[in-house]
């Protein structure tokens, strides 16, 4: 498990850093080219994949072409944050967010759903080919019915106009803290997975059921409970989603029956809705509009980054304490407390 942590975080750590060249490319050029560009370059990536699956090629040629074309698409993710930000009014970011990222898991619940039927009478190899063929659907959409929002205002592009200024000790710092969640969210599909499966015992459909309650509480609830946090100070929605975080997977060290999991990946979700859009909302409040890009960016690289670290520590703790759910979970658990925490200090110290 510790090798296939540090396998998705190579991964992880190249999509993170090509967030952040994206964002601040699309500050230079526009929002719209980015999309353009990256969705070509990912036909052929994908399609290249797809053919070195199939001819059974050296898992390292598989490796890397995969890692490109995880890092192309993750390009187009701050470029989409700066553009809500753009068309949206501030009072009415986090709803707008909130929408966003309905859309997004509505795809991550209809992705492995699909994939998994095309995967009963098609060759795996296939699979990529018609992400190819997506990626292919997408490119007009973008050409003829995507506005442009930002016609570029950077003049220049260099690896120190790719990251926000240092001044802005604010944004630094909300950045900064907002990793620790990051890592708590990296557990969902590789430690999690593992946990229930290996040391629990649940069984590969029952795990699948915890991710699709996941995906469906978002479906759900993400757009009405994201209308309620209009009445709340953001600092205290992150501090309510890093105790839903915290408390989500403290629970999971006594977990024994189904049904209590079921109640776990629920605490955990609520977090997850408070936490995802409540962020980009601040970061969309925070960015100035010509530098909206690259703070967009420089915020998805932490957070891919944390995402990619979170197995890598699940990995560690699951080798080290492999009998003992409680030690594997207490830790992280306590990664969230501690963000909760932190971001108290933050609001009082930056953003009162």
């Amino acid at each position: 498990m510790t090798l296939v942590g540090i396998i998705i975080l190579a991964g992880g750590l190249c999509a993170a850093v090509s967030q952040a060249i994206g964002g601040a490319f699309s500050d230079r050029f526009g929002r719209r080219p980015i999309l353009l560009i990256s969705s070509l370059i990912s036909i052929f990536l994908y399609s290249g994949l797809s053919a070195l699956i199939g001819i059974s090629a050296p898992v390292w040629a598989i490796a890397i072409v995969y890692i490109a074309g995880r890092s192309m698409l993750t390009i187009t993710r701050p470029v989409i944050s700066a553009m809500v930000a753009d068309f949206t009014s501030k009072d009415r970011l986090t709803e707008a967010y909130g929408i966003l990222r309905i859309g997004l898991n509505i795809g991550w619940a209809a992705g492995p759903a699909i994939g998994g039927y095309l995967a009963t009478f098609l060759p795996y190899y296939w699979l990529f080919g018609i992400a190819a063929l997506t990626c292919g659907f997408i490119f007009p959409i973008i050409l003829f019915f995507i506005h442009e929002p930002s016609h570029g205002v950077v003049k220049g592009i260099g690896f120190r106009s790719m990251l926000p200024t240092a001044d802005d000790r604010i944004f630094i710092a909300f950045v900064g803290l907002s990793l620790l969640l990051f890592i708590i969210m990296g557990q969902l599909t590789s430690t999690l997975s593992i946990f229930a499966v290996d040391m629990v015992g649940f069984s590969t459909a029952q795990y699948g059921l915890l991710l699709t309650l996941n995906g469906l509480i978002i479906a759900f609830f993400q757009y009405p409970i994201t209308i309620a946090l209009r009445r709340l100070a953001k600092f205290r929605a992150l501090i309510l989603a890093s105790l839903l975080y915290g408390f989500g997977y403290l629970s999971l060290g006594w977990i024994t029956k189904f049904g209590w999991a079921l109640g776990a990946m629920a605490m955990i979700t609520a977090g997850e809705i408070i936490h995802v859009p409540v962020t980009l909302s601040l970061i969309g409040e925070l960015s100035p509009q010509d530098q909206r890009g690259r703070y967009m960016g420089l915020y998805g690289l932490s957070e891919t980054a944390g995402i990619a670290l979170g197995p890598l520590l699940g990995g560690v703790l699951l080798d080290t304490f492999p009998f003992n759910a409680k030690l594997v979970w207490a830790p992280i658990a306590s990664i969230a407390l501690v963000a909760a925490i932190l971001y108290g200090w933050w609001a009082r110290r930056f953003h009162s």
